[in-house]
């Protein structure tokens, strides 16, 4: 029996089958064959996620062997891209190709797919997440029928479908709508809480902009990117920690040696830094002395994805880690009523403790999504029992 884990070793299991198809047709006679035997079929991605959502006792799918970009249109600027590609992966291809993604997270091992199926997302006022790419989707259906579906043909769909943790169906290639390749200049700064706080309006008009607080020196870093290098801003205030240029690809995500638990909620604009600063209070009188690393807080444009965090609002994300290895449910349990008293909505690919019957509240277009859902998978092939607890249990 193959014991699986995900990046961070938070999460463990063994599934009761691992398959690896190699073709389309494959992937439907496993999600037939697991529909036939009332079993749960998920999909591993690349096993990033801190959430529990590829767990399983049943089948469990690598799609490892779909990959290299296909169809590539310069002029819509559209591309196909498999699903057994990583983030980094599919920039580098997208890349030979003149395309590239308007924007990627810190991390880039994800699959693309994962990364947008749970609503991932980099840093900028206005960019939206990854999902917002998603033009149109080949998948299979929880009876195991191929369906190809865009926003031309079906645009309530593709709002279920661009964040939906594969409880839709199974993704085979994606369409995705992206941009002609552009350089990035990169600036990284230290400095005071405080000038970051008072200069937190024109640091947000850079393209992208976000920073970490650190809980046991109160400093910050700021990290900033614009597509032409004389947008750089200069900071009088602070010392230059890092400069780089170079294509978006390659500049938006860095390397990450340490790994870590990460709890991430998604909070209204207004509401935010309200909520950073009361996160801050606690962490300062309870934990300093536990937890070193930093907290990251980034700004999202709005989407109109069902359930997105991002959905219907523009907003701002703050991020807790805690080292691997460590215990950091304490942590992230004291830190999350406050996240839920600002109205956040927890990132679906992070820890958190919501269940249906409270996400079901932060969603105004939940029952729509659910409608979709149902129609896609109507023998809820693709829930295990957590994902029934985080989609049905409140229905």
């Amino acid at each position: 029996m193959e014991i699986i884990k995900n990046w961070s070793g938070s999460m463990v299991f063994t599934p009761g089958q691992v398959f690896e198809p190699e073709s389309e047709e494959q992937v439907c006679q496993l999600v037939k064959q697991a529909h036939s035997e009332n079993k749960k079929i998920r999909v591993a991605g690349a096993g990033h996620s801190s959430s529990p959502l590829i767990k399983t006792e049943d089948y469990l799918l690598s799609q490892r062997h779909f990959r290299g970009v296909e169809d590539p249109d310069p002029e819509t600027n559209r591309a196909t891209v498999p699903v057994g590609m990583t983030v980094k992966e599919a920039g580098k291809d997208l890349f030979r190709y003149g395309l590239a993604m308007h924007n990627t997270g810190d991390v880039d091992v994800q699959t693309l797919a994962g990364a947008i199926g749970t609503g991932t997302h980099g840093t900028g006022v206005e960019l939206p997440n990854l999902s917002n790419m998603l033009y149109g989707v080949k998948m299979v259906t929880g009876t195991g029928e191929i369906v190809e579906l865009s926003r031309e043909t079906d645009e309530e769909a593709m709002r279920a479908l661009q964040v939906s943790l594969g409880s839709c169906g199974i993704f085979l290639k994606m369409r995705l709508q992206l941009e002609p390749v552009y350089q990035l200049y990169r600036r990284e700064y230290c400095v005071s809480l405080k000038d970051c706080m008072d200069n937190l309006e024109d640091l947000k008009k850079n393209r992208n902009f976000d920073f970490y607080w650190y809980p046991r020196t109160d400093l910050c870093k700021i990290r900033i990117m614009n597509t032409e290098k004389d947008k750089m801003p200069e900071i009088p205030y602070g010392s230059l920690e890092l400069e780089k240029e170079g294509p978006s690809h390659e500049i938006l995500p860095r390397s990450r040696h340490i790994k870590f638990d990460e709890m991430e909620y998604i909070l209204p604009q207004e509401k935010a830094i309200d909520c950073f600063f009361e996160v801050r209070k606690q962490v300062k009188e309870k934990f300093r002395r536990e937890v070193a690393w930093r907290i990251l807080v980034r700004t999202i444009k709005q989407d109109d994805a069902f359930i997105s965090p991002m959905s219907d609002r523009e907003s701002v994300t703050i991020s807790l880690h805690h080292n691997a290895g460590l215990e950091f449910w304490d942590y992230f349990r004291a830190i999350e009523p406050i996240f839920l008293k600002y109205g956040g909505r927890p990132h679906w690919g992070k820890k958190h403790t919501q269940k249906a019957e409270s996400l079901k509240e932060m969603y105004p277009h939940w029952n729509k999504f659910q409608q979709v859902r149902q129609k896609y998978d109507p023998q809820n092939t693709f829930l295990t029992p957590y994902m029934n607890e985080l989609l049905i249990s409140a229905e």
